[in-house]
């Protein structure tokens, strides 16, 4: 599996399955702001810009899958972003599930001031909902915890990914032909 997941790395394609189900989960998330009217609270606007960094790094691997400076850059700012993404949406369901009182979720975005996403693409980055909300459920299972079970699929995943980097492509590769 990991010289496949290797032969894999090294095209286009899968590069573009990742930009693709990123693409569509900010689709869903726009969807269920502007079209449900679900108000995104802070870490809500802080898991889609982890979403849109694993965005990025399929927009790297896209660039040069076969350079493998440029993919293990681009598998790199994946796991990161994943990582990153799963402790928001863990510490988001903690908020929701089991609070403290010295646990805060701040009201607005922090974004830095040299780039102000929620001043930029206010439709995409304001937050304006509470984090202890629990507004939307499917199969009994919070928003929250379904970015939790997507993040670590994201990083289980790519942590494959990376670790099939190690592992030689065979000379018969399906991408040499």
């Amino acid at each position: 599996m990991l010289l496949l997941l290797n032969q894999y790395s090294k095209g286009r394609f899968a590069w573009f399955l990742l930009f693709f189900s990123t693409l569509a989960f900010e689709i869903i998330a726009l969807y269920f702001q502007h079209s449900l009217g679900l108000a995104p609270c802070t870490l809500c606007i802080y898991q889609r810009c982890a979403i849109l960094g694993i965005m990025l790094a399929s927009i790297v691997g896209l660039i040069a899958p076969r350079n493998i400076i440029v993919r293990l850059i681009g598998i790199l700012i994946w796991m990161i972003s994943a990582y990153k993404g799963f402790l928001l949406a863990t510490f988001h369901a903690h908020l929701q599930f089991e609070p403290n009182l010295s646990d805060t979720c701040s009201i607005n975005a922090q974004f830095p001031s040299w780039f102000p996403l929620d001043s930029l693409l206010p439709s995409m980055f304001k937050a304006y909902g509470s984090c202890a909300d629990k507004i939307w459920t499917f199969l009994t299972i919070e928003m929250s915890q379904w970015m939790i079970i997507i993040f670590a699929c994201y990083l289980i995943f790519g942590l494959a990914v990376l670790i099939s980097q190690i592992f030689p492509s065979p000379k018969g590769s399906i991408w040499n032909k």
